[in-house]
């Protein structure tokens, strides 16, 4: 996994603060502290794998005796069938009971986004076209989503705002012009910042070149449309289509020549795969 421990940890922590707060009422109220208990996580459809060592590790955030046994049977990016038996737990059942939820519920939606991002990639294989992730994650844990998009075989876009100069409608708008934007940024972002910036029609596109932009994105452009700017592009730089391209025919999009598929709905608006965590208690 490729997410440092720290940060991890401390997305975790939080979210375990979060779900136990004073501790878990319900399962310190009804399971006596020497049960054991034995549990298997089971995929309920078919997907792309994504978060078991999430769940493994909040296990042992939260696991003061070290009797927690955690058995996985497939890792991040495999595809598993529904019914299959992704991993085992096993240990004290209050420990169990009380990490089941976060960890559950992290794989659940990582997964959902690596098989997403599975479903897009495949769409444009044969084509020069990336799939890419957006900003628009869930706050706090979008390091997490962003690995799941390269679980699935996607690619990711900047982190953060501090990544790289992406100049959009309203950056324009404020600067005055494109030109302008661009030329601010060249003198004020250090070099070794690529310069992006948003167009919605072809002279917006001929003065973004002009003005020596890295990457151009291509927004809520139909596939003629596309297909035309990148021929006007024509190498001079990275093109990227955008907006609502998780609604539209990937497989089309990538036939224009585009280097780049920016969708948003990979992490925005993703489905959860469906994974349970079915107990055995063992007094």
């Amino acid at each position: 996994m490729y997410i440092e421990k720290t940060v991890l940890d401390k997305i975790l922590l939080n979210a375990l603060e979060e779900d136990l707060g004073n501790g878990d009422i319900t399962t310190l109220s009804v399971i006596p502290k020497e049960n054991n208990a034995h549990g298997r996580y089971i995929a309920k459809e078919n997907g792309v794998l994504c978060g078991v060592g999430i769940a493994e590790r909040v296990y042992q955030l939260i696991d003061s005796t070290g009797e927690v046994k955690f058995t996985t049977y497939y890792n991040d990016g495999d595809y598993v069938e529904k019914g299959t038996v992704i991993a085992e737990v096993e240990g004290p059942a209050v420990t169990l009971l009380s990490g089941e939820r976060v960890g559950l519920n992290l794989m659940q939606r990582l997964s959902g986004i690596a098989t997403r991002t599975a479903e897009a990639v495949k769409a444009v294989q044969g084509t020069n076209a990336r799939v890419t992730d957006t900003r628009k994650t869930t706050p706090g844990i979008r390091v997490l989503e962003k690995y799941a998009v390269r679980v699935g075989g996607g690619s990711n876009h900047r982190f953060n705002l501090a990544d790289g100069v992406l100049i959009k409608d309203n950056h324009i708008a404020a600067a005055g012009s494109i030109t302008k934007a661009v030329e601010m940024a060249r003198k004020n972002a250090h070099h070794m910042l690529k310069i992006e910036v948003e167009i919605e029609t072809f002279e917006q596109l001929n003065e973004a070149l002009n003005a020596g932009a890295d990457i151009i994105m291509l927004d809520n452009m139909n596939e003629e449309d596309m297909e035309k700017a990148v021929k006007i592009i024509n190498g001079r730089a990275i093109s990227e289509a955008s907006g609502n391209m998780g609604e539209r025919d990937l497989t089309k999009v990538a036939k224009t020549g585009v280097d780049l598929i920016s969708i948003g709905a990979l992490t925005h608006s993703v489905h959860s795969m469906d994974i349970s965590l079915k107990f055995n208690l063992n007094k």
